[in-house]
């Protein structure tokens, strides 16, 4: 029976916070939106992820009036998002209220699947997200955070897929954001996973080892639903699959994706023009477009690296790169082999770098390792050794339940804050997850609309109610 794929493009998401940190701004994205929602996608990813940061941070736009934007211009399309769980779009966890109202306001804006993940598969810090997300209406898809090691059989990956299928998702997504996966695993993996559940399944993963293309094509053979592409200018490297690749390796099969080709060449030529930009200004360094097999041997995220390196020469022992790549999974099997996915191989990373450069196993601790050990993130794959968590956290309570049920109510108490700055009811949640981020943008706002020193009169204010 002939089974239509359907693609999801992250051109406008993963792909550009893969290759130009997140930066490419919503003008650039204009243009091309017309064209794009005539393409008849599964989806496209265009919100949450790093780009809500990256919006109040860097490009001094409002998060909330590009999703507006975006749902304008793409009327035909369904839009789609990342979201961390109980982290939300931020790096700590959140209590519950807060959670719900920020998906109340996601879906009231225009998103239509909010793709919910937990570092550590923890599926106690996505029933809040699945459940918002339900009650309003969005299509809630979890993603798998997709690792290696003993413990991650088959078997881990099947049970965890039936937990999401009774937590009330609606589709399912393998993601692979480290590049680990090979063709024949993938086959295995989505086979199995197929058979475990009722529901539709995703594949989610990065070209950085080469093996992307290969992946997706088991994947399709193996009963998958939908795939995770972008547009060739910005696919390859540490980005996606190239979308019109895939487009033309399934045409005329029994999985043709039924995308034009020629209105894709289109849509390539825009972003060839955009990536030359990007690449000319040294937004996009080339070295981010190579295949680096350094992943399968070292199971670090192609960011992951960079990162280790860049704070390794800062304390002048990028020497010591080798030993550092060696102490990673070390350290990540005294926490418990929790996956390596934002913020947790970021954890992972700065401490396996203190262990190295100090000389001194756990001399000295981050508070971030200190807090996964203690319970702060969640549960972890496998428990803790009791006599190490005692010598990292001393005398601390640990934390065996959920994170977020120690969280009292907080959505009050950011809104005090934060009140004087509120022009959109939004404003509370870009300021919940990004606090002084979130003020000066809010500063610079306000000064485009009432002149440098951002104070106005009392008249101006019945005008401009903030």
């Amino acid at each position: 029976m002939a089974k239509k794929i359907g693609i999801t493009e992250t051109v406008l998401r993963d792909a550009h916070q893969s290759l130009l940190a997140t930066r490419m701004p919503i003008e650039d994205m204009l243009p091309i939106l017309e064209k794009m929602d005539k393409v008849g996608y599964h989806s496209i990813e265009c919100w949450g992820g790093a780009t809500f940061d990256s919006c109040l941070r860097f490009l001094d736009e409002d998060p909330w009036e590009r999703l507006r934007i975006l749902r304008k211009n793409l009327p035909n399309t369904k839009l789609q998002m990342l979201f961390r769980g109980q982290n939300m779009l931020g790096y700590r966890h959140y209590a519950d209220d807060v959670l719900e109202y920020f998906v109340q306001k996601i879906v009231a804006n225009g998103m239509d699947i909010i793709r919910i993940f937990d570092a550590l598969n923890d599926i106690r810090n996505l029933e809040t997200a699945i459940k918002a997300t339900r009650k309003e209406g969005g299509h809630a898809q979890v993603a798998i955070s997709y690792t290696t090691g003993d413990i991650f059989t088959t078997e881990y990956y099947v049970n965890y897929a039936k937990q999401i299928e009774e937590a009330g998702a609606h589709s399912i997504c393998l993601k692979d954001m480290a590049a680990l996966l090979t063709p024949y695993r993938t086959e295995e993996l989505i086979k199995a996973i197929k058979g475990a559940v009722s529901i539709p399944v995703q594949l989610h993963t990065h070209y950085t080892s080469g093996l992307a293309s290969m992946c997706m094509l088991k994947a399709v053979e193996s009963g998958v639903d939908y795939i995770d592409t972008a547009m060739s200018p910005l696919a390859l490297g540490t980005s996606h699959a190239p979308t019109e690749s895939m487009v033309a390796a399934l045409q005329g099969t029994e999985y043709d994706t039924g995308l034009d080709l020629v209105l894709l060449t289109e849509i390539r030529e825009y972003f060839m023009k955009l990536r030359k930009k990007y690449i000319d200004s040294g937004l996009i360094d080339p070295k981010m477009l190579a295949v680096d097999a350094n992943a399968l041997i070292y199971q670090v995220p192609g960011g992951m690296l960079s990162n280790l390196l860049s704070q390794l020469k800062q304390a002048g022992k990028e020497d010591q790169l080798n030993d550092v790549l060696n102490e990673v999974p070390r350290v990540r099997k005294d926490a418990g082999f929790i996956p390596l996915v934002t913020p947790t191989s970021q954890i992972i990373g700065t401490q396996a770098v203190f262990n190295v450069i100090t000389g001194e196993r756990y001399k000295t601790v981050t508070k971030e390792f200190k807090g996964v050990v203690r319970g702060e993130y969640g549960k972890t794959p496998v428990p803790i050794d009791p006599e190490f968590r005692k010598k990292i956290i001393g005398d601390a309570e640990p934390i065996d339940c959920r994170p977020a049920d120690l969280l009292k109510p907080e959505l009050d108490t950011i809104r005090e804050e934060c009140a004087e700055w509120v022009e959109q009811e939004e404003d509370v949640l870009s300021y919940a997850q990004f606090g002084q981020v979130a003020v000066k943008f809010f500063e610079k706002r306000r000064n485009k609309k009432y002149g440098v020193d951002g104070k106005h009169s009392d008249k101006e204010k019945q005008v401009h109610p903030v």
